[in-house]
């Protein structure tokens, strides 16, 4: 078995492009390698500022041979229907051919054999079509005019060998060869490349180039660590930065540096932002103390001759210059309390079909008044953090620094004397904002942050802007899967579907209203015009206005629920809970998202037992037999068992069966109304054994009718039983 190394060697490959490259570059060429029929034991890519690659082991030389026999007509046919054969098979006489005999005759088979192709063959044409097809986000035109490629940035050099050997390819005008190039300072090269194990140890050794961008984070993180450590301070960890950073250095080499003290009155907010998304330093903190220190870690590309001194000045001066802005934004907004901003929001767009920010806040602080009490939460307090909740986006730090909404209004409400709660809020609604975010579940944050969810998810859905297939250009999914969340870990007890149909009314209100003043502006216009007036908003159809809002918000409201409960099936997916299992418990019509819950799981849970197991497959035969039945008259098997049926069945197993559901009835009941969902299902269970013995002894479909009815309605109460905890029927298997 063989190795192949591929290298591009180019200039400067932004980070964030650099793992997503690597992947499309496996798959890429992988799928093309399949194609040819070639496989391989591993697969190893690398990325890194200015190469992108991978190495594969275990490749064949060649291809295997192929032996294809393809049948074709009887030997008797026309000669056009054999001519026709020959050429679909590729063949140019029937010499290539052979008979074969069966039932019906004898007939002409093509025998097609296709020699095996060289690896190295293979590999020469796919590489060039790989590369001209990759999915950069972004690329550049690059070389002469009348030679003109595009990638990501100019392509210097292509390394590609197999076996040793290099394969002989072109791309963009450049050849492939066994050379490639160290760190621009510390060891250009060029290097001749025998391999991957001497490639990888020569960048290394020579070239000073960490190949791997998962070994340049371990260096970094270990680097930062220690140079804060031997300072007797602490690194503040945050794993996208290190992401980044480790695409930007080929030799990371970790520096301490120090920043002016005086801007640590700032939020450390700010801080860190600032030296996160200008500079790509890490902030630094005395151990067990809270806030920031007066350091950084800077990333250098290089071992400075001088230990890094310079560089870490430097970069200390640009910091200062970065902050001193901050400083003048930070200034410039406490001028002005955050009351004083909420007028401008109405200048700006939330959505074009939404209205103004402004319009967004009116009916969040609605709905937030409305959520309070159900979270516990003062009323009054979450009206006044809704309609704070987006007055930070209007101020001098926001704008420069969108990362930080919430986080700004914070710190502005507290400097006019809000209610802690309310700064909280304000801060903590927009969140959860991704699947390792903290959730808001102080009574304030969580009203206002289930109000501002459910009204975006309202407002879209209002519009049409729902998500389709992998789009989702408004995080819609996110929203759900947030009020989803805050929900679940609260505890709050509510009905989803009131809470979306009254936040669907206030955005349809909303939206028909503007509708309706853009007719009248547009007939205003018109009249004016012509000097006549005008009949443009008579109403001359039959349609009822208020039954078709009615029905507008109805459908509304049941399609938003129903993306909450897809939503919450992807949630509970992970726990183990399947869709199905979900689809059982809300046919019975709950919206109470946090009751559904504990109902699936305590279902899930009992159908991974022997006893649920087997009570499905008790419910599925007597819902069987009742689909049958009930086909041919279903008003014979409605109402109860007869009295005289009742009091004496004349079977021992019907009459401990009727037993357990009238006991079964009882304890599940009242295990339900206290929603105490395990005990719901244990109760259950205890119909397994006599449900079994029923089917086991009990002819259903007895000689006589009335006995053949009854026992067709004692199934029924079986159903109708097990139905009161779950749809059984909605459950596969």
């Amino acid at each position: 078995m063989s190795e192949l190394l591929f290298e591009i060697f180019c200039e400067e490959i932004p980070a964030r492009m650099q793992a997503r490259a690597e992947a499309d570059l496996a798959r890429l060429l992988g799928e093309r390698l399949k194609a040819a029929g070639l496989g391989w034991e591993t697969l190893t890519t690398f990325a890194g500022p200015r190469r992108l690659g991978l190495a594969i082991t275990g490749l064949p030389v060649k291809t295997e041979d192929v032996r294809e026999e393809r049948k074709g007509p009887r030997t008797d046919a026309p000669e056009k229907a054999v001519q026709g054969f020959l050429r679909g098979a590729g063949l140019d006489s029937l010499d290539a051919c052979e008979k074969r005999d069966d039932k019906k005759g004898q007939f002409w088979v093509a025998v097609i054999e296709k020699p095996g192709r060289a690896t190295v063959d293979v590999v020469a044409e796919a590489i060039p079509a790989v590369m001209k097809e990759f999915p950069w986000p972004k690329s550049m035109k690059f070389g002469e005019d009348e030679k003109l490629q595009r990638w990501v940035r100019p392509v210097h050099r292509l390394t590609c060998l197999f076996d040793g050997a290099v394969v002989p390819f072109e791309v963009f005008g450049i050849a492939a060869s066994n050379i490639t190039e160290g760190h621009r300072r510390h060891g250009p090269g060029p290097f001749e490349i025998s391999d991957f194990a001497q490639y990888t140890k020569v960048l290394r050794e020579d070239g000073h180039v960490v190949q791997q961008r998962e070994e340049r984070e371990a260096v970094i993180l270990a680097g930062a660590r220690k140079v804060c450590e031997d300072a007797g301070l602490e690194l503040v960890e945050d794993a996208g930065l290190l992401h980044e950073v480790a695409g930007l250095a080929e030799w990371p080499v970790p520096l301490l540096g120090q920043m002016d003290p005086d801007f640590l009155d700032l939020p450390p907010e700010v801080i860190t932002l600032t030296m996160k998304t200008h500079q790509k330093y890490f902030a630094v903190r005395k151990p067990g103390e809270a806030g920031l220190a007066a350091h950084f870690v800077v990333v250098a590309n290089q071992a400075a001759p001088d230990g890094g001194k310079a560089i870490a000045a430097g970069n200390a001066r640009v910091l200062s210059a970065r902050l001193s802005d901050a400083r003048h934004f930070w200034d410039n907004d406490r001028k002005q309390p955050l009351s004083g901003r909420v007028a401008e929001l109405s200048k700006i767009t939330f959505h074009d079909k939404l209205g103004s920010v402004a319009a967004k806040v009116e009916r969040v602080a609605g709905l937030a008044r409305d959520i309070a009490p159900i979270v516990g939460a003062d009323p009054k307090l979450a009206d006044r953090a809704a309609r704070l909740a987006k007055a930070d986006l209007v101020s001098e730090m926001v704008y420069e620094f969108p990362e930080l909404q919430g986080a700004m209004g914070r710190y502005y409400a507290l400097q006019q004397g809000e209610d802690a709660a309310v700064a909280d809020a304000i801060k903590d609604h927009y969140k959860p904002q991704g699947p390792a975010d903290s959730l808001p579940l102080a009574p304030v944050s969580a009203a206002v942050a289930l109000a501002d969810k459910l009204d975006t998810l309202a407002g879209f859905w209002a519009i049409d802007e729902k998500p389709t297939g992998s789009k989702d250009p408004f995080a819609l999914r996110r929203a759900a899967l947030g009020v989803i969340r805050i929900v679940l870990e609260g505890g709050f007890r509510f009905s989803t579907l009131k809470a979306i149909a009254r936040q669907y009314q206030r955005v349809d209100n909303a939206l028909t209203h503007a509708d309706i003043q853009a007719k009248r502006e547009a007939v205003m216009e018109a009249q004016a015009t012509l000097g006549q007036p005008l009949v443009a908003l008579r109403r001359t159809s039959n349609v009822n206005p208020l039954a078709e809002y009615k029905e507008r918000i109805r459908v509304g409201t049941l399609s938003l629920f129903d993306f909450f409960a897809d939503r919450l099936k992807v949630h509970l997916r992970d726990e183990g809970v399947r869709h199905d299992v979900i689809d059982a418990v809300f046919a019975l019509g709950d919206d109470d998202l946090y009751r559904v819950t504990g109902r699936a799981r305590a279902l899930q849970a009992f159908l991974d037992t022997d006893e649920g197991a087997a009570l499905l497959a008790g419910f599925n035969r007597a819902a069987n037999i009742l689909k049958a039945e009930e086909k041919k008259d279903g008003e014979a098997f409605k109402g109860a068992p007869t009295d005289a049926y009742l009091a004496s069945p004349p079977e021992q197993p019907e009459r401990e069966l009727i037993a357990a559901l009238a006991a079964a009835r009882v304890s599940a009941g009242a295990a339900l109304r206290s929603e105490d969902f395990t005990a719901a299902m244990a109760a259950l269970a205890l119909l397994r054994a006599p449900i079994d013995a029923f089917f086991e002894t009990v002819t259903v479909n007895a000689d006589e009718p009335v006995l053949r009815r009854n026992r067709l309605l004692l199934l029924s109460d079986i159903r109708t039983a097990i139905r009161a905890v779950a749809d059984f029927n909605r459950i596969d298997g």
